[in-house]
């Protein structure tokens, strides 16, 4: 696979989403998020995943204001968040969430979690939101195999992702695997485990050979993994450094070895305890 950092995944509507992007999540400090969002994008990244939850949706929609790069050339996510999900609260929300951003348009809404007894109706409201043009594409986030059974039992227009914790000590290739025949693109949330791998024997002997850090490593694993990756940084020189990972290839064997990490451990919730 020949990447680059303007390497895009066709989803199953014909959308091309990029592979690589900035994950926002916990950027609260307001300043330092829109200096952050606009490195992110004058280093190249197109792509900014936000959430309600995050509450820097104001920020995101600031920084690619005041980025210099035109509002359709980045693609930007946002999500539904536990508490405004439903048929009508899901349009609401998302109305509030554009407000925010100030846009016209959102390129993805996602569902967060698979909240019981609302997942589904929320899901048929983003479906609405797509039909009226008011997203490009969408999808779900945090959702099991068994919640997507039931999504595409009734859905007209299935989940275009679903974005779930992965990383190379949580590789969920079931899911990927029930993903992939369902043409649903899959995104990586914490794709760095939160730091938990940063010290690992393999990935140093790794990263030594390629002169990379093991960050790096990570997230050109996810990459050649046909994964789209959201690593997450306020800080300019980190944001600059998971970026540069496009001038090196990881052998099969590298490949191999790091998928053997794999412990099943999530630094988050397991989707089917997640309440409200």
């Amino acid at each position: 696979m020949d990447l680059t950092i303007n390497s895009t995944k066709k989803l199953h509507n014909g959308v091309e989403m990029p592979r690589f992007g900035l994950g926002v999540y916990k950027m609260t400090d307001k300043e330092a998020a829109v200096e952050a969002m606009i490195t992110a994008i004058r280093e190249g990244y197109k792509a900014i995943d936000t959430a309600t939850i995050y509450d820097n949706e104001a920020e995101v929609g600031e920084a690619v204001r005041n980025s210099g790069v035109k509002r359709e050339e980045l693609f930007i996510t946002s999500k539904v968040w536990n508490t405004d999900q439903g048929y009508d609260e899901t349009l609401r929300a998302f109305e509030a969430s554009l407000k925010r951003l100030d846009f016209d348009y959102l390129d993805l809404y996602l569902t967060h979690w698979a909240i019981e007894g609302t997942y589904v109706d929320t899901y048929r409201a983003i479906q609405r939101l797509y039909d009226e043009k008011l997203v490009r594409s969408i999808g779900v986030s945090n959702h099991h195999e068994h919640h997507l059974e039931k999504i595409l039992a009734t859905a007209n227009t299935k989940p275009m992702v679903n974005q779930i914790e992965l990383h190379p000590q949580l590789t969920q290739v079931p899911l990927r695997n029930y993903c992939e025949t369902n043409d649903i693109a899959v995104t990586s949330w914490s794709p760095l485990a939160r730091g938990r791998l940063l010290e690992d024997p393999v990935l140093l002997e790794i990263a030594k050979q390629h002169n990379k850090s093991i960050a790096q490593v990570i997230i050109r694993w996810h990459l050649q993994s046909d994964l789209i990756v959201i690593p997450k940084s306020v800080k300019p020189s980190r944001i600059q450094e998971n970026a540069h990972v496009f001038d090196f290839s990881l052998s099969q064997e590298e490949m191999k070895m790091i998928d053997e990490l794999n412990q099943e451990w999530r630094s988050g919730t397991n989707p089917d305890d997640i309440t409200v």
